[in-house]
């Protein structure tokens, strides 16, 4: 089997001919792959859409999965903006992959995405994270609300997805899946999360226009992507992080009421072109893990084994027959404390337990951290693991 097929034999539970994987790490690990295996770094421009060396590295570790983000191809009217800034495409805390992502650098540690978010630079002395700022946290009214720069279909351009999908596909197809983006995490991260929950419970007028706002966008430049990229795309992707680690943020009646809609929503675009759905969740999922297949969610990620009731074994046997599964390799404690032998290990075991019959595709639980011993993302890349 080439990429493609194992990860779409996998995702549809049939057994393929090897373990599938994936790869997700925060730009320090990526760094330090390229000195460990010799790569110069890039010398990156505004018309690349991937960068080429850290796709040299998925291509040693024979990574099968890639991914296309809405956010690679922003292209906002930024004299309607009513703010200024440079626009900066690879220097960015939370890309993950080789696709650059949209950031508006406004101040020398401040930065704005294509939705208004404001992030802080913090570094932490092994690591420099996006810290979010609540751009809207002062607004009283949906009329306030209203008046925020609000991105329109319009600011983005897909006329080169299928081009860059294609380059993907080179030297062997991948399978390929397109972030729509979150709404429920880009609304609480422009209010804040305590006024965000607050609202929730006594102002829901609020949160309900952020989020239809935010959803409609996103349903919206979903289309024009998957129209254009064709059946270059296999899966889309989108994330929302409504668990803790003991269990949702809120109650289920709360989130089938504000969040289930919008949700289904993106899955029905989805659908209409007749791809696979994988939805991310951090945390403790599994009271509305039986709602989210009924949705039409194919994949779940990233499966955090160290969270309540989330145990990749029960998991496998109370939902493994409607549903896959994506990630799973802790990266609290195994990754960045255990021994090259643990990660060995533990891939072993969570590829036959979730594995057993297809079904799972091998990654972290999370972006690899900074933490995280070079030593130990080589054991979990390790190709006799497969």
């Amino acid at each position: 089997m080439n990429s493609r097929q194992r990860v779409n034999a996998a995702v549809s539970r049939t057994p393929p001919d090897r373990l599938p994987v994936d790869f997700l790490a925060t730009t320090e690990i990526w760094r330090r792959l390229e000195a460990h295996f010799g790569l110069k770094p890039a010398a990156l421009t505004d018309d690349l859409f991937f960068d080429p060396v850290w796709e040299k590295i998925l291509r040693r570790f024979e990574v099968d999965c890639r991914v296309l983000s809405y956010d690679q191809f922003c292209s906002p009217p930024l004299e309607k903006l009513p703010y200024s800034g440079k626009v900066e495409w690879w220097d960015v805390g939370s890309r993950s992959t080789p696709a650059r992502m949209w950031r508006l650098r406004t101040e020398e540690l401040f930065a704005r995405d294509i939705f208004g978010r404001v992030f802080r630079r913090q570094d932490t002395g092994t690591a420099v994270y996006e810290e979010n700022v609540a751009a809207l946290r002062e607004a009283e009214t949906v009329a306030d609300l209203e008046k925020h720069p609000w991105p329109d279909a319009s600011w983005f351009d897909f006329s080169r997805i299928r081009a860059e999908a294609e380059k993907l596909h080179e030297g062997g197809e991948k399978h390929l899946r397109y972030r729509i983006g979150s709404v429920f995490e880009i609304a609480w991260q422009l209010r804040g999360m305590d006024q965000f929950m607050m609202d929730l419970a006594l102002e829901p007028d609020i949160p309900a226009f952020m989020m239809g706002k935010i959803a409609g966008v996103l349903a919206e430049t979903a289309d024009q992507a998957l129209s254009a990229a064709g059946d270059a795309v296999d899966m889309v992707y989108f994330y929302d992080d409504v668990a803790s680690n003991n269990g949702l943020m809120i109650s289920v009646d709360m989130w089938d009421e504000f969040i289930r809609p919008h949700h289904q929503r993106l899955i029905d675009v989805a659908r209409k072109h007749g791809k696979k759905v994988m939805f991310h969740s951090d945390g403790s999922l599994r009271a509305i893990i039986d709602a989210i297949i009924d949705m039409g969610v194919d994949v779940l990620n990233p499966i955090q084994p160290n969270t309540v009731n989330m145990d990749p074994g029960s998991l496998k046997r109370d939902f493994g027959d409607r549903l896959s599964f994506h990630g799973g390799v802790d990266i609290v404690d195994l990754l960045p404390k255990g021994s090259s032998t643990d990660v060995g290990n533990a891939v072993r075991s969570i590829a036959r337990v979730l594995g057993e019959g297809g079904g799972y595709v091998m990654a972290s639980a999370h972006h690899i951290q900074p933490d995280t011993p070079l030593e130990n993302v080589l054991a979990m890349y390790d190709m006799a693991l497969r």
